[in-house]
């Protein structure tokens, strides 16, 4: 069972939370601010953190800066009546994951809650499995049907990216930033070529397509709910 940590200094909104969760499926545990948090993980394994971020004694933002400065990488949704793009910038810089502005839709909540574990798990152990098909990303290897196939690596990193989240729009230049490190000067050129290059490769598999968004980039859909 995964735990959840739930930070919040309003205790109505805390319970709700709880409930909401444990009704899920998941162990929760609540902490009224980042200090109360902090000696929470130093005492137990956490899998994911639901962080609010005006809180007493120790706010989202500064308790997110020391989690990371000490090189904890555990999954954080802020959930905060903040939503100007400035507050959802720091967020970001300071290394949160995902960003909610309240009040949260119940079904998103648990939806996002879903994606950060399932990505966390995917960074853990290198895999991701999609129906029949594995992907191990220190090969470069994908298996399917008792078949395995190295690609090329740009081609395989292309590949874990799109498919590790699903319908997810991405940009030929949030690809090229992240994949070649903008090394290239032909944007289009470059994601475009091997973007063909795993359509013809995986022109017979029925777990996902790739599909082009025009005018934008790219994105995957998958047929079966990631493992």
């Amino acid at each position: 069972m995964f735990k959840i940590l739930v930070v919040e200094d309003n205790t109505n909104t805390s319970i709700l939370m709880k409930s909401l969760l444990t009704h899920a499926g998941y162990d929760v545990t609540l902490a009224k601010n980042g200090i109360e948090a902090l000696e929470v993980i130093d005492q137990i394994h956490i899998d994911l953190i639901v962080l609010d971020v005006m809180m007493p004694s120790m706010d989202g933002y500064e308790f997110t800066e020391q989690l990371r400065g000490c090189h904890n990488h555990t999954p954080i949704l802020m959930v905060t009546a903040k939503q100007l793009p400035e507050e959802r910038c720091r967020g970001f810089i300071v290394g949160t994951d995902d960003y909610m502005v309240k009040p949260v839709n119940e079904e998103e909540f648990l939806l996002r809650i879903k994606a950060l574990l399932r990505r966390a798990q995917i960074t853990h152990s290198h895999l991701l499995k999609i129906g029949s098909m594995t992907l191990d990303y220190d090969n470069l290897t994908v298996y399917m049907n008792q078949r395995a196939q190295t690609l090329p690596q740009k081609e395989f990193y292309l590949l874990y990216k799109l498919l590790s989240y699903p319908n997810k729009i991405f940009t030929r230049i949030q690809l090229m930033d992240e994949i070649w490190g903008m090394e290239s000067d032909s944007v289009d050129t470059t994601v475009n070529v091997h973007i063909n290059r795993l359509r013809n490769r995986f022109h017979d598999c029925d777990e996902f397509k790739i599909v082009a968004i025009r005018g934008i980039g790219y994105k995957a859909e998958i047929k079966h709910e990631m493992l």
